[in-house]
Parts: C-alpha cells; sequence; structure tokens
C-alpha cells in the first residue's frame, strides 16, 4: 500500500489539515493517510502545546470513521528529538510489504536541503508538495531552490488553506468561536476539556 505520512503537532488538528489529506488521498496516487503526531520535545517546552496524549486523541477524534486515515503515535516511542529520517528508517522495517511518501507544504519544501540525512530520504521516499498561502501571495518565477524540480516531487493542486492551528488557539483564548474551523468532535473534545483558553 502507499501511505502518505502527515507529520505534524496537530495543536490542534483541523479542518485545514483535513481537507488536505483528503485531496491527497483523492487526487493523487496515495492509498492512505497516516498522520504522524510529533512528540512534544522535553528540551523545548512550549506552553501552548497540549500533552502528547491529548493531541493524538485530537487526531483520531478528528479522523473517525474515515477508512483512509489513521492516526500514528509512531514517533511517541522513538528518541526525541524526533527526525524525520529516523521514523523512516523505522517504518521501513516495521512495515516492508507498504511504501511511505512524505506529504509537505511547498515552503517545508524550500527548506527541505536543510533537513537531516535529506539525500537518504529523497532516495527512499516520494514528497507529494501542497501550496500554501504564503507561497501562493509571492512569485514563484522568482525562486529556485533544490529539489524544486526533482523526479520524486510532485506537486498536488490542493485547495490553499489559510488557517493555522496557531491562529484557533488566539482565538480560543480571546473568547471567539471557532467551531467551523475544527470538526464537530474536535470541537466539542476542546470546548469540554477547555484547552487553549487561558
Amino acid at each position: 500500500m502507499k501511505i502518505g505520512l502527515y507529520f505534524g503537532t496537530f495543536n490542534p488538528i483541523h479542518i485545514g489539515h483535513l481537507v488536505i489529506a483528503n485531496y491527497m488521498v483523492q487526487f493523487t496516487e496515495l492509498q492512505k493517510i497516516w498522520f504522524v503526531v510529533s512528540p512534544k520535545n522535553p528540551f523545548k517546552q512550549k506552553q501552548s502545546l497540549l500533552k502528547d496524549h491529548h493531541r493524538i486523541a485530537l487526531v483520531r477524534e478528528g479522523i473517525e470513521g474515515n477508512p483512509n486515515f489513521h492516526a500514528s503515535d509512531i514517533e511517541f516511542g522513538l528518541p526525541i528529538p524526533s527526525y524525520t529520517v529516523n521514523t523512516l528508517a523505522h517504518l521501513r522495517e516495521k512495515y516492508p510489504n507498504d511504501e511511505f511518501a512524505l506529504i509537505m507544504g511547498e515552503d517545508n519544501l524550500r527548506g527541505f536541503h536543510k533537513w537531516k540525512n535529506h539525500e537518504e530520504i529523497i532516495a527512499h521516499h516520494e514528497l507529494y508538495v501542497y501550496p500554501r498561502a504564503v507561497i501562493e501571495e509571492e512569485d514563484k518565477t522568482e525562486f529556485n531552490y533544490p529539489f524544486k524540480n526533482h523526479p520524486k516531487v510532485h506537486y498536488a493542486d490542493a485547495p490553499v488553506m489559510n488557517i493555522s492551528a496557531s491562529f484557533i488557539r488566539n482565538a480560543i483564548k480571546q473568547g471567539k468561536s471557532v467551531q467551523y474551523l475544527l470538526s464537530p468532535p474536535v470541537h466539542k473534545y476542546l470546548t469540554e476539556m477547555h484547552f487553549y483558553e487561558k
């Protein structure tokens, strides 16, 4: 099976994540999307980052009922900080019959050459790239960055989602409604737990 790995803190998972993941599984060769929740780095304490078990629970709530989606806590058991190259090697060993690809925004592709062992990553995996609003506002023709035209890089014409988890967290803190930026189960979970309110 060809699986797309969508890495993130998902703090919280929102409709932007779900729209992009749904596009990838419906309009590309990817057959399933795994939401890989990044663990909290104990050396980088961030007040607004929910505990690991809450973020994986939110992802499970957000994707419940969709057989094409899977919530993965694979990185929770790996050394911190978690490097993508190590996670991928672990997955290849654990699931030798599956093919894993990376899903990333175009802004991440620009900096991909700075990732640890990026050459090893692209030697074993394809990259599926979706547009980001910040990139859309710029003239792409002015930029030429490594891996832009690499044969293993596939550009997906996914909807441009100008929604961020930080915007949602700040809105909740200000007492604003974010009902339509989250799936109903995620909104219910956050509301009942009073997350991000302070």
